[in-house]
């Protein structure tokens, strides 16, 4: 029995091209509202070029995207940026205290982030109250993603974009993030989308997948599909081969 979902994103007929490049390549499917989507891929499938579409950092050669019934091209930018965050896996961050850099974005929209707000926000992402005051440049990589997913949950961003945030993290600082990560989506309900390498993370965290190669969208499912493939390109993709779709 197929199971149907509501989508928190849709594309359709979507493609992108720079320097007569084909990056992507008719791209339609949609991502299932309140779920975590792991997508997956070889490099230079497309994956990250995607995820920037999804929230207007850049715009389609061809086709639409749309959040329910409005095409993103329709949103304001700065709204948009709100409604659909981005981490990456190297977070920018100004010199000076984690609250420095959890204020700033508000600050940017003429609005103040109040201390019990940000102690909150830090609970969220399990970390302590003393590291308001902390400096940046002190944090380990795992805090600094943790830091990084608290600014944008400060916009309670209804869909979330995550760039390859635990691919250079230690173990325990992944399987924290990971479990930040569960929790985000079931607690508020956040569409996750999450751009990863790791093919054991994909099944284990994620609800449903999809399956980029040069460009074309393979297959999607749920995340069960990458345990034993039937799609040729997939199964060559999983098992490490040459992957050609």
């Amino acid at each position: 029995m197929t199971t149907t979902y509501l989508p928190a994103l849709h594309f359709r007929h979507v493609s992108y091209t720079v320097n007569n490049q084909s990056i992507l390549k008719n791209i339609t499917g949609s991502f299932p509202e309140g779920k975590i989507i792991t997508l997956v891929g070889p490099s230079g499938a497309g994956k990250t070029t995607l995820l920037k579409l999804c929230n207007g950092l850049i715009s389609p050669t061809a086709g639409e995207i749309y959040i329910q019934d409005k095409t993103v091209s329709a949103y304001e930018p700065v709204q948009l940026r709100r409604d659909i965050g981005i981490v990456l896996q190297s977070t920018p961050m100004i010199k000076g205290t984690v609250f420095q850099n959890l204020a700033l974005p508000l600050e940017l929209q003429g609005k103040r982030l109040h201390k019990e707000a940000a102690y909150d926000i830090l609970e969220d992402v399990g970390l302590e109250k003393d590291f308001l005051e902390r400096e940046t440049d002190s944090l380990s990589g795992g805090q600094r993603q943790k830091v990084s997913i608290a600014r944008t949950l400060l916009n309670h961003s209804k869909i979330l974009l995550l760039d390859e945030i635990t691919s250079a993290l230690d173990r325990t600082s992944l399987h924290e993030i990971e479990q930040l990560i569960i929790k985000i989506n079931q607690k508020y309900g956040t569409t996750i989308i999450w751009i990863t390498h790791n093919l054991e993370q994909a099944i284990a965290i994620g609800d449903y997948t999809w399956v980029l190669i040069d460009g074309q969208l393979i297959e999607t499912g749920e995340s069960s599909l990458l345990v034993s493939p039937t799609n040729p390109s997939v199964k060559r993709f999983v098992e490490g081969g040459v992957v050609t779709p």
